[in-house]
């Protein structure tokens, strides 16, 4: 209600006496205080009494009306404010209205509601004025209107005082000493510092805000500020493309107008019917407000078939610095059709860009994140909430950045096992740690020339099996002399024991796993280029063996052996060799052969891409061929493996392994099998698995198999298990090359699957 001319002179005649004495005192101000103002104890018989008569007495009418306006609408906390803190304020509002045009041009009503209050929450109160005005005039001294203005105290003040957005504040609602003496504040803070700046010459401001979001993300203050209108502005956040521009723009439309909690308020000083929420003090409802929500609603039409969006950080780690970095919005092809920047600690801690996401897709949306000239690449599922935090160290690596990794920790490992290993390749014996009682000793021959790294490695098992040591020694030493590749390295190795089973024991696996390992790390053989061969009790390992690590050869040859129970399904992808004397019949083994022959017929009849074989058998010879299956090794060599067959069988056998290709599996069962199929297409990639035995699966992928930077699809038993992008990350790459050291099939992103139970059907 209006305060009358005479009513505020009767009030001022009552208090002159007391007026009197003080009156020279009031007219220096105070200097704003460089820290926040320690609390003591004040003995004003009536500060506001005294106020009001400083008022009228230094400035008039206008002077008294501005005093009662504030007395009339004041909080009860500043019943005892300090007199000195209200005389400074009103002597530098009065000289602002004086001094700037747009001041001078505001209603009355606008400029004590808007210009002339101390304080917009509960902060604090000090003498503010003072500094801020010689600061700020200096600021605008080119201004020519409220927006230039308040623009350029946006740009420049908050570098002055060395004030920035940090969650490291004391409180939320800090004065201005507080947080100069800090050097930070979050955003209730920073607008407390831009409205008083703003005031200080005469530009109407106040504090607007949300209690919360519409999606529950938290609370957020800004700025608005008057211009013939209300514009709006972030505190700290200057945008030179002018006001209404603020990074909250999406999440303000979405208020909800009339609620305490998702509407958009504005303080006032004056009494109205609302009052503003502090989500620091929600009791608190001491500061008057108006519901300005509709102004950031959007139109109708604008509003219609908008698609869904979500706001987006980026952080370094897990509880580390928000960074700020390009984030691209990718199509399928991996072109570019939005691009956004996330800001960084300075910014408010919800100041977040919006960026579109394909809501209907269930491959999510893909992302290409760049910071500081990395490129990492990350998605968004499908059904995410509004708020996606992406940490850059777990983000997902290029193509390039991947093998680039890949080939610097491989080199890195190369170093590693030649140190460690330089005893094992000097006394050539070799130790597995988890079979320390069993050594592999060797014998080794080299023939031809290959540039580094491109040698061949053929691994030549003897025959015996239940003899004496010296038997054994004497099949070995006759196993050296028996093959001569036209290139490679050619090893002999000593069978570890002496029993019927020399090459098919448990043990034996992890031996030749670490002797080739440590030949490609130590003597330059290409992994793609190591060949299995073996004679007698030796073709009985190559049956065993080929099917179950036929991911470690390019080819294997079998001559006059016996399988025992083993069986050809895991050859798919391994070029395999049977050669057998027509008369060797002990153990059945010449027939044995034979039908393995036709076996491996029939699966590439059913297969044509796969299981590659030769069968040679040798009319009129016994269990001693004469040689004449070194006629073979051609064949062989004319082989290398493919590390990444689009076609898969795996079975296991009684030994077992935890990955085959690029399949994997934590607990590996015997006589399990699982069947893997790629199917790529100009616009699709699909991976299909089969097992009635298995029911979790590790897919190891590469971009070798796959395009990584496009979806594809997994269905397992004939059901859709996955949609979406698989990541790259330095993890699968250490983990892939520390379980086998073997650049060439290291995974550099990893999947698991769950294999949901095949239906049965009902003929």
């Amino acid at each position: 209600m209006p305060i009358t001319t005479a009513a505020v002179l009767c009030l001022i005649l009552a208090l002159a006496p007391v007026a009197a004495a003080r009156m020279q005192a009031a007219l220096t101000p105070i200097p704003a205080p460089a820290s926040a103002p320690e609390t003591t104890t004040r003995f004003h018989a009536d500060p506001w009494a005294d106020f009001a008569a400083y008022a009228e007495a230094e400035h008039g009418e206008l002077g008294a009306r501005a005093a009662a306006f504030l007395a009339t609408h004041r909080p009860k906390r500043d019943a005892d404010i300090d007199p000195a803190i209200l005389r400074d304020n009103l002597a530098y509002a009065l000289k602002a209205r004086e001094t700037f045009p747009w001041a001078a041009s505001l209603s009355e009503d606008m400029f004590f509601n808007d210009c002339l209050p101390y304080a917009s929450l509960d902060e604090t109160r000090e003498s503010w004025r003072p500094d801020f005005y010689k600061r700020c005039s200096q600021i605008v001294a080119e201004a020519t209107t409220a927006t230039e203005a308040a623009q350029a105290i946006n740009r420049e003040l908050f570098h002055e005082i060395n004030v920035h957005y940090n969650t490291g504040r004391k409180k939320p609602n800090q004065c201005i000493s507080e947080s100069i003496a800090q050097g930070r504040a979050t955003c209730t803070g920073l607008s407390i510092i831009l409205v008083n700046a703003c005031r200080s010459v005469g530009i109407p401001a106040r504090i607007a805000g949300v209690a919360n979001w519409s999606d529950n993300r938290g609370n957020h203050t800004w700025v608005e500020i008057w211009d013939g209108g209300w514009h709006f502005t972030g505190a700290d956040e200057y945008d030179k493309n002018g006001l209404n521009r603020g990074w909250f723009n999406g999440s303000a439309s979405k208020a909800v107008p009339g609620s305490e909690e998702y509407a958009v308020w504005a303080t006032s000083w004056q009494a109205t019917n609302a009052h503003f929420p502090m989500v620091w003090d929600r009791q608190d409802k001491s500061v008057p407000a108006v519901d300005v929500t509709q102004r950031y609603l959007p139109k109708q039409a604008d509003d219609a078939d908008s698609p869904p969006t979500v706001f987006v950080r980026v952080w370094d780690t897990r509880g580390g610095e928000r960074l700020q970095a390009t984030v691209e919005r990718l199509d399928c092809d991996g072109a570019t059709i939005e691009t956004v920047t996330t800001r960084y600690d300075r910014a408010d801690l919800n100041d977040m860009p919006a960026l579109t996401i394909d809501g209907d897709s269930p491959i999510g949306t893909r992302l290409r994140v760049i910071h500081n000239d990395t490129v990492r690449l990350a998605s968004i599922p499908a059904g995410s909430s509004s708020t996606v935090d992406l940490f850059f160290n777990e983000l997902g690596l290029t193509r390039s950045d991947a093998e680039t990794l890949l080939a610097k920790r491989w080199a890195e490992r190369n170093t590693t096992i030649a140190t460690a290993r330089a005893k094992e390749v000097e006394g050539m014996a070799f130790v597995h740690p988890d079979h320390p009682d069993h050594p592999l000793r060797i014998k080794e021959r080299t023939f031809g020339d290959a540039p580094e790294g491109e040698r061949s490695l053929w691994i030549s098992m003897h025959g015996g099996g239940g003899a004496p040591a010296t038997v054994n020694d004497q099949q070995w030493q006759n196993q050296i002399g028996l093959y001569e590749p036209a290139e490679g390295i050619y090893i002999a190795p000593r069978a570890p024991t002496n029993t019927w089973n020399l090459w098919h024991q448990g043990h034996i696996d992890p031996l030749f796993d670490r002797l080739i390992e440590t030949y490609v790390a130590t003597r330059g053989v290409d992994p793609n280029r190591v060949y299995l061969m073996g004679y007698s009790a030796g073709g009985d390992g190559v049956y065993q063996l080929a099917p179950r690590m036929a991911d470690r050869f390019a080819a294997a040859a079998m001559m006059a052996g016996h399988p025992n129970e083993t069986t050809p399904l895991g050859l798919r992808n391994l070029p395999f060799a049977l050669l057998m004397g027509g008369d060797d019949a002990a153990y059945k083994r010449n027939a044995i052969a034979a039908d393995w022959g036709e076996q491996l017929d029939a699966l590439q009849t059913a297969d044509p891409d796969g299981y590659p074989h030769q069968v040679i058998i040798y009319e009129g010879l016994g269990h001693w061929m004469q040689r004449r299956d070194a006629e073979i090794l051609p064949w062989m060599a004319s082989h290398t493996r493919t590390p990444w067959p689009h076609r898969l069988v795996w079975h296991q056998d009684d030994v077992t392994h935890s990955r085959f290709y690029w399949l994997g599996v934590d607990n590996p069962k015997a006589r399990t099998t699982i069947e893997a199929i790629v199917s790529i297409t100009d616009t699709e990639q699909h991976i299909e698995v089969r097992s009635d035995d298995v029911t979790k699966i590790t897919l190891r992928l590469r971009d070798e198999l796959i395009n990584l930077d496009r979806p594809f699809t997994v269905t397992a038993n004939g059901q859709t298990v996955f949609t979406g992008y698989a990541t790259r990350t330095p993890s699968a790459i250490d983990a892939s090359l520390l379980e086998r050291h073997d650049h060439l099939t290291a995974a550099t992103a990893t999947l698991e699957i769950e294999l949901p139970v095949q239906k049965e059907v009902t003929p």
